[in-house]
């Protein structure tokens, strides 16, 4: 069967006892219905309310795999767990609570194929969560997300997403940044191969929510990242080249002006607070400058020593021989 496995569905779990088995009957009946090989891995991320061996019973159907993580990673860990051990062409996620309908699988992989995408993420237009603590700092958080990574999306965080494998398995993901995926491959393809669908969204009818209104403000913190690699990892220098440039031109700016009013004009300049501001930018404009410097040797360094590639091949003619 495995070299066979078309679609992978995962879907990371943590404390969902009370909507496993409901969750588990949807995805097979859905996944039946479709008429293709797949699977359903199922990532136990730490679970303390029994989950863990809910999920070992369930993996005892042939197209079901359980994997338990030794502690609770984080969503971001235990969907990265899922990819790496996934042997489909073409991968789905989504959340195990329910509140994403698996029905909706087989038309986003219609849209991902028939479109020659690359990404479909889910938009839960009519979301059926708190506004003032879900919804409205997501709306704001996605549109922030959007105008910073230039990958146009209404719902970041939706976790029902399809992916073509080939592409996917190009991105690695750390730390909390599973809500930044769009991006993350935006490092790799054209923001045209990425697109988006009107999804269902369900209340929750178990369970409690592991999301609450901190979580907003670490997206903020994540997106600094993001950013920062998906402009800038490859050629740290110029990123902090160029500010340690703009730093230490003002602060020069400054030292010369004072400089001038010394020696031209004989004015007193020793208790100006600009001579320690001119001073102080010059000197952090350096640093800058030469963190920049290590930064790029940093950089060759980790692509001459790793896998990880700064390009990604689609197609080779070599292949086709």
């Amino acid at each position: 069967m495995e070299n066979h496995i078309k679609i992978s569905v995962i879907a990371p779990v943590f404390n969902e006892k009370e909507n496993l088995i409901s969750f588990t009957d949807s995805v097979k009946k859905t996944m039946n219905d479709l008429g293709q090989e797949w699977e359903l891995i199922i990532i136990d991320d730490g679970s303390t309310d029994g989950s863990a061996d809910l999920i070992k019973e369930l993996s005892m159907h042939p197209r079901v795999r359980s994997l338990i993580l030794s502690k609770n990673y984080g969503q971001t860990t235990a969907i990265q767990a899922g990819f790496d051990n996934a042997l489909g062409k073409f991968f789905v996620t989504l959340d195990s609570d329910l509140q994403n309908d698996p029905k909706d699988i087989p038309a986003l992989l219609q849209k991902l194929i028939d479109e020659n995408l690359d990404l479909v993420v889910g938009w839960r237009k009519d979301r059926k969560d708190n506004y003032f603590l879900r919804n409205f700092p997501s709306m704001i958080a996605n549109r922030l997300i959007a105008n910073i990574t230039g990958v146009k999306l209404h719902d970041y965080g939706c976790s029902l997403k399809a992916y073509r494998a080939e592409v996917l398995k190009e991105v690695r993901l750390y730390g909390e940044m599973h809500r930044f995926i769009p991006a993350w491959m935006a490092t790799k393809i054209p923001p045209s191969k990425i697109s988006e669908m009107i999804v269902s969204h369900h209340p929750r009818v178990a369970g409690v929510s592991k999301y609450g209104i901190s979580r907003t403000f670490r997206v903020f913190v994540d997106l600094i990242s993001v950013f920062f690699f998906m402009r800038f990892f490859s050629r740290p220098g110029h990123f902090f080249g160029l500010i340690g440039l703009m730093l230490s031109a003002i602060g020069s700016i400054i030292l010369i002006y004072l400089v001038s009013l010394k020696f031209i004009y004989g004015l007193d300049i020793g208790d100006r607070p600009l001579l320690i501001a001119g001073t102080l930018l010059v000197v952090v404009g350096i640093q800058l400058i030469s963190l920049g410097v290590i930064g790029e040797i940093l950089s060759r360094t980790y692509f001459a020593s790793s896998k990880e590639k700064s390009y990604f091949v689609r197609w080779d003619s070599h292949d086709e021989k």
